[in-house]
Parts: structure tokens; C-alpha cells; sequence
């Protein structure tokens, strides 16, 4: 088959095609903005690596168009629960499951999170991002370099199946690169925190432990004895991995290891001893804690983590990413458009950078908890920006932060994400209020208004902008007056400006003429860009 040709120029070149990557290229798709995304590995995961997708994320994929995909083939939710116990067949194990409603209290997501490692993820984002047109996602290139200009990055990318280099101008360039980011490097953001909280060597097998576990199936199997690290289920039947904790000062190296002592090692901390092991292949890794002291230098931006690396207790690492790439491809789309300035790419820092400091301080925590922790499949729901992409309301906090008093709460707060309130009848498409954000900004309101909608008509200036309504001539809020209690009105006017990401902009009570003036803030229309030139 012969060669597709690399574009000479494209508006964003994102490197690195993981699970933040393959989002971005995604949402960018979307949007209908021009990238190129570059991964120097040849293909897709084999490792199943991180296996939580969180609610948050799973809305993301919903709005994607992807959530019964990754629900097909990731695990039930029968088995979403977290095992302890000396091996895997201790008689006095201990089981619980991830948080859930008190009982009376409504439903929060209409997508709860799951288990589904990344060797099954990727591939699904893969044939998501590239899409009609294969020629926007190439996996075996590399970046080389990439040097500002006046108008663009040149980066140099090598194809290692031929070696040919080419040049590619863009507009933007993130880096999804990972924790060795050579964007990050390049830009000179330098990461700050501690390194080397442990080290694993992960172990992913075959063995007959289905019949086995079968009165206690769980998503991960935390051993008693931290010596002996733990499992994590791939299927919960015959594919397993093997989390084997290495001493700190890098004695007992993976080399020393072969499959026969991998092998052991499975059946002792198994609790089986004659288990029937087939090892198939071995990573190493190393738990950090570490953030980027910025995400955007100018015309480069960082995600996932290439920005931050966070424990992997708690499961929030590439959710964080992903929620990264959320909240940048609305605002590059808007960027790369024209119908917003260069200076909104500024408040992706401004509104992530404090949500990962967050996180990792969570995951760090339960990385030291000696006494188990429990998985908040909710938290990154939680998230309330606060940046000029969001018009604050009196008294509303500084900092961009996870609080889940106020989401959770129930009520509608700008720069939170819009409440789920589940909905009945009309398009079976729509049975939520997420279902009925973007793909550009909307104006929602709990009924139709026809104020709402002159108003989003004239907007014009190419920002994409819909009015809708929850209820309808046949759709309705399947708990009556629920609306009314999120939004603190029965104004039948009262409006809520969602973002492109779902978060709340604005809100107004009634009729108002601000919309014009806040659009023109939040899309910083009126600012420049700014920042010194920088090679990578």
C-alpha cells in the first residue's frame, strides 16, 4: 500500500497517541478543526496499563459518541468491586464497591465509570479519532524538533519505517507525549515533586482463576501483605495482571527474572501453588507525583501526563487527562476558527493545573494509606473552574478546585459542570441535560424561550451558539421541578450559558442583554496572545 504523504501545515499537531492524545484528535475531529497527531509507537497498547474510566470520562465518551463501546468491552458492573485479602483465596477477604448515592439522594451521572484496561480502550479511540480520513492519525512517527516562528511551529517528524523526516508547520502543538515528554522538554517547563514513591514490575499472564474467583470477582485485588503488591483483573477469568512491588534501590532488576520466577511469583502471591501460568509480558514502572510548573508556553501546550503524573491509587491519572483534552479542544476549535482570541488558550492552565495539584495530593494520600482507600468513581465530577472563561458570581471562590459540597450538592454553579437531571419522552438520544450540551456553546433553558432564542440567532461573529430547552412539547424532567430546585428560580426565563465542555459560563435569571458582552469575555475577543518563542 503505498505511502499516505504528510500535510505541509495543519492547525494543531498533537504528539503522542495514548488514551489524552486519541481524545483530543477525537474532540478536534468534532469540532472539524485540522490536526495531525503523531505517536511513535507502531500500534495500539498491548498492556492493558490503566484500566479505570471514570463517570466524568465516560461522559466525555458519551459526548463523543463512544460510551456503549467502551462498555462493551469493559468489565460488567457486577464486578466494579475492590478485593483485600492475604492471597486470592483468602477465606476472611474483604469487599467493597465505589461510593454510591445515599439512598433518596438523585442520580448524579447518567454514565458511571468502569473498568476497562487500555490495550482494549485505545484501539476504540483510534478508529474514533481517525475517522473518515486515516491520514490525520499516523502511529510510527516520532517527533524529532519542533522551533517557533513567526506565524507557527516547524516541527520535524521521522517516520521509523522509512526514516524520511519531514517538516509540518502548525499553529499549536500539545504534547500528550507522556511522563518523558520530549514537548515538555523542549518548551523548558520543568516538572516539580517527589519521584520514585515505588516501583512495580507488571506481570500480565494467563491462568485458569475464573471459577476461582468467582464468589468475590472484583476490578482490583489488593494483597494484606504490601509485599506481595496485588492483581488487577483484565476479564476476570484468564487474563490477569500482576502488580510485584521492586525494592527502591533497584536491586532485584526485571532482567533478573524469568518466566519461570515470574511465574512463582504469581502462584505464591495467588495463594495457589500450582497454578497454571503462562507469563506473556512484563513493563516496569515507577510511582511519581510530579506537576508541570505551566502548561502553555506560548504556541505549545501540555495534557495528561506530560503535564502531571499522579499515583495510580485512586485511578484519577488518565481521567485527569482527559480532562484536560476536554477542556482544550473547544478552546483551540475557537481559537483556530477566529472567533476567539489566542489569550483563552490561557485559562486551560488557569482551569486544569489547580485540578491536578488536587488530584495528585488525593492519590498521593491514598498511596500512603496503609489501611486500603476507596475509589471515587465521582470526584472528577466535582471540578468548578475559575478563569476569564467563566463569568464568576459574587462571593465565587479564586482558584479553580474539586468540590464536591457544591456539584454534588445539587445546584448549578458557574463553572461547574450543568447537573444531570435525567429526562422522559421526545428523542430516545436525549434522556439527560448532558445529552443536550454542544457540540458548540448552548443557551439552556427549562422551557422553551423564544427570548433565548433571538437572542442565540443573533449572535453571529461565527460563534457557534444554540438555544435549547429541557422540556418540550413531549420531553420533561423525569422528577418535577427538579430544574427549578438546581437552578434556585422558577423564572421560566431563567438561562444557563453552557460551554462546548459542558461547564456553566453564565447564568442569568431572566431576560438580560449581557449575553453579547459576556460572550466577548469568556472567548477573550478582545485580548492578544503574547509569550516568548520556544523550541522543543
Amino acid at each position: 500500500m503505498e505511502a499516505l504523504l504528510f500535510p505541509s501545515r495543519t492547525s494543531v499537531l498533537v504528539v503522542g497517541g495514548g488514551p489524552v492524545g486519541l481524545t483530543l484528535s477525537g474532540l478536534l475531529s468534532g469540532y472539524g478543526v485540522d490536526h495531525l497527531l503523531v505517536e511513535r509507537r507502531r500500534t495500539a497498547s498491548r498492556h492493558p496499563r490503566a484500566r479505570g474510566v471514570s463517570a466524568r470520562s465516560m461522559e466525555v465518551f458519551r459526548r463523543m459518541g463512544l460510551e456503549d463501546a467502551v462498555r462493551a468491552v469493559g468489565l460488567p458492573a457486577s464486578q466494579v468491586f475492590f478485593y483485600r485479602g492475604r492471597d486470592l483465596v483468602d477465606p476472611d477477604f474483604v469487599r467493597t464497591g465505589v461510593a454510591a448515592p445515599a439512598d433518596g439522594e438523585p442520580e448524579r451521572t447518567p454514565s458511571p465509570g468502569l473498568i476497562c484496561s487500555q490495550d482494549q480502550l485505545e484501539p476504540l479511540l483510534l478508529c474514533h479519532a481517525a475517522g473518515p480520513d486515516a491520514s490525520r492519525v499516523r502511529f510510527g512517527v516520532r517527533l524529532v524538533s519542533c522551533a517557533e516562528g513567526d506565524d507557527g511551529v516547524d516541527a520535524v517528524v521521522e517516520d521509523a519505517a522509512t526514516g524520511a523526516r519531514h517538516t509540518v508547520r502548525a499553529d499549536w502543538v500539545v504534547g500528550c507525549d507522556g511522563a518523558g515528554s520530549a514537548v515538555r522538554d523542549g518548551a523548558g517547563i520543568a516538572m516539580t515533586g517527589p519521584t520514585g514513591l515505588g516501583r512495580y514490575l507488571s506481570i500480565r499472564f494467563e491462568a485458569p482463576l475464573g471459577e476461582l474467583v468467582a464468589d468475590r470477582a472484583s476490578a482490583s485485588y489488593f494483597l494484606t501483605d504490601r509485599a506481595r503488591g496485588g492483581f488487577l483483573a483484565v476479564d476476570n477469568d484468564r487474563h490477569w495482571i500482576y502488580q510485584y512491588p521492586l525494592p527502591a534501590d533497584g536491586t532485584a532488576e526485571p532482567g533478573h527474572f524469568d518466566h519461570q520466577r515470574l511465574a512463582a511469583l504469581v502462584r505464591t502471591a495467588a495463594g495457589v501453588p500450582d497454578l497454571d501460568v503462562t507469563v506473556r509480558d512484563t513493563m516496569t514502572w515507577r510511582m511519581d507525583a510530579r506537576l508541570a510548573g505551566a502548561y502553555r508556553r506560548s504556541r505549545i501546550l501540555l495534557a495528561g501526563d506530560a503535564a502531571h503524573l499522579t499515583p495510580p491509587t485512586g485511578g484519577h491519572g488518565m481521567n485527569t487527562g482527559i480532562g484536560d483534552a476536554d477542556n482544550l479542544a473547544w478552546k483551540l476549535a475557537a481559537v483556530t476558527a477566529g472567533y476567539a482570541g489566542a489569550a483563552l488558550l490561557d485559562t486551560y492552565e488557569s482551569e486544569r493545573r489547580p485540578i491536578a495539584r488536587q488530584v495528585i495530593d488525593i492519590s498521593t494520600a491514598n498511596a500512603r494509606n496503609r489501611a486500603g482507600y476507596r475509589i471515587d468513581d465521582e470526584l472528577l465530577l466535582t471540578a468548578v473552574y475559575r478563569s476569564t472563561a467563566v463569568v464568576p458570581a459574587p462571593g465565587g471562590g479564586a482558584e479553580s478546585a474539586l468540590d464536591p459540597a457544591a456539584d454534588l450538592g445539587g445546584r448549578c454553579l458557574r463553572g461547574g459542570r450543568v447537573p444531570h437531571v435525567p429526562l422522559l419522552g421526545g428523542s430516545g438520544a436525549v434522556t439527560s441535560t448532558l445529552d443536550l450540551v454542544g457540540p458548540g456553546f448552548t443557551l439552556l433553558t427549562g422551557a422553551e424561550s423564544p427570548y433565548w432564542r433571538r437572542q442565540a440567532d443573533a449572535v453571529g461573529d461565527g460563534v457557534p451558539l444554540a438555544a435549547r430547552a429541557l422540556a418540550t412539547g413531549t420531553r420533561r424532567a423525569a422528577d418535577a421541578g427538579r430544574w427549578e430546585r438546581l437552578t434556585g428560580t422558577p423564572a421560566p426565563d431563567a438561562v444557563l450559558l453552557l460551554r462546548p465542555d459542558g461547564h456553566i459560563a453564565w447564568s442569568a435569571d431572566g431576560p438580560t442583554g449581557e449575553l453579547p458582552g459576556v460572550l466577548r469575555r469568556v472567548l477573550a475577543r478582545e485580548s492578544g496572545t503574547g509569550g516568548a518563542r520556544n523550541r522543543c
